[in-house]
């Protein structure tokens, strides 16, 4: 098994090598292949997702994953709709390698060059959720990347059938390297596949708190996620009623099951329709909790937590305190508690009269994402094609040597060019 993973890692890193040299029209042509697949193909995929949710039925008995887990597993006509066009828009984004990010003349005639590329080969570790595969490799083909997949026993069949499709659409594109996409699908992958720093330059994990914090503790590649989406929404003292009972029901009920779903909410003291909006959330079958055993419980759920505060000032402290960073907003019609709220809330995301729900790769025009980071280095918040780039520098010259510019025969001017 280890033998048969270090393979498969090695043929993701020379994929990932011949990946890089492709041109943007090859990998465009690779991505409305796949959505055309997908589209030719749905029913089969239907069908293995339809086995999963059979199987999973007896998992949740059995306590083996969550109601929340089970929820996340189905593919619907909606969702597929989603995966189609989400795989459709990357193809159309931008290209995101090669891009000089800037020019500077160092000296007369040597010139610095910042410019992007690709990570290497990512290492994508997953619950639930088929419609990831989708996105991941997607991204992971744009951004020209190679991917091993590792999603969760509970989703094997659609994975697998889904993968299925991605390499036959692949493999109809001329010039397209093989291993691009692969996948793996035991536990003993998933203990080589966070050994293997050699071949892996990223590990991104997709599912909850103890996967997460699991990953982290035991790897020595960098990991991009989050371990969990404790998220808030302060209702502040001139909140307008109607406007906050729609978000906080919208951020509670949309999918509550979703990392950024609101699980706690905080409300001003001297708000006076606060009775009223927690009465028009228990109308929405919304359980509130006042005194909850913990103020970081991520209920995944139509649970929400609930707490009254002195001011704006009390509820960023409580947010820094104990929220994950991931996405929190403030319901008010003050610009100057809004400005403070979003100066002050560390956290990857701070909305201003709007629902936490909308911290989403696609709805944020990414066209997917991998993930939702709350990394403070390299990338943040839904992780797009930007975060799956590193960049190297390209420095070009015409005989230029270190011991002139030590010697003070040459000085530096570091002039900033215009990017081109």
């Amino acid at each position: 098994m280890e033998n048969n993973f270090i393979d498969i890692a090695k043929n993701a890193k020379q994929a990932s090598l011949k990946i890089a040299e492709l041109k943007t029209e090859i990998k465009n042509s690779a991505l409305n292949k796949i959505a055309e697949a997908f589209e030719l193909n749905k029913e089969e995929i239907f069908n293995a997702n339809r086995l999963d949710l059979k199987e999973a039925e007896n998992l949740v008995q059995q306590g083996e994953i969550t109601k929340s887990t089970f929820n996340r597993l189905k593919l619907d006509e909606n969702k597929m709709r989603d995966m189609i066009q989400g795989v459709r828009d990357i193809a159309n984004l931008e290209e995101p390698i090669g891009k000089n990010l800037f020019i500077r003349e160092l000296d007369k005639g040597l010139t610095l060059y910042k410019v992007s590329c690709p990570i290497g080969v990512l290492g994508i570790i997953f619950e639930a959720r088929p419609d990831v595969i989708s996105q991941i490799s997607s991204l992971a083909i744009k951004s020209s990347n190679a991917v091993i997949l590792k999603g969760g026993k509970e989703s094997k069949n659609t994975n697998r059938k889904i993968l299925e499709i991605i390499n036959s659409a692949l493999a109809e594109v001329e010039g397209f390297p093989q291993n691009v996409v692969q996948q793996v699908f035991s536990r003993e992958d998933v203990a080589q596949m966070l050994k293997c720093d050699e071949y892996i330059n990223l590990i991104i994990p997709r599912g909850g708190n103890n996967l997460v914090k699991f990953i982290k503790e035991n790897t020595k590649i960098p990991v991009l996620g989050h371990a969990s989406g404790i998220c808030h929404i302060f209702v502040d003292e001139s909140a307008d009623i109607d406007m906050a009972s729609k978000i906080v029901v919208d951020a509670k009920t949309q999918y509550p099951s979703a990392c950024n779903a609101v699980e706690t909410l905080l409300i001003h003291k001297s708000f006076k329709k606060a009775d009223e909006l927690l009465a028009s959330l228990q109308l929405s079958e919304i359980k509130l909790v006042s005194e909850p055993e913990a103020w970081d419980i991520e209920y995944g759920d139509k649970i929400l937590s609930y707490k009254f505060v002195n001011s704006v000032d009390e509820a960023i402290e409580h947010i820094n305190k104990y929220g994950s960073g991931h996405t929190d907003s403030i319901i008010t019609t003050d610009i100057q508690n809004a400005e403070k709220f979003m100066n002050n809330v560390d956290s990857a995301g701070v909305y201003f009269n709007c629902s936490t729900r909308f911290a989403d790769g696609f709805r944020y025009g990414f066209g997917a994402e991998v993930g939702i980071s709350t990394n403070k280095t390299h990338a943040r918040g839904p992780v797009g094609l930007d975060g799956l780039t590193i960049y190297k520098y390209k420095l070009v010259g015409n005989g230029h040597i270190v011991d002139d510019y030590a010697k003070g025969l040459k000085q530096f001017h570091h002039r900033n060019l215009p990017l081109k």
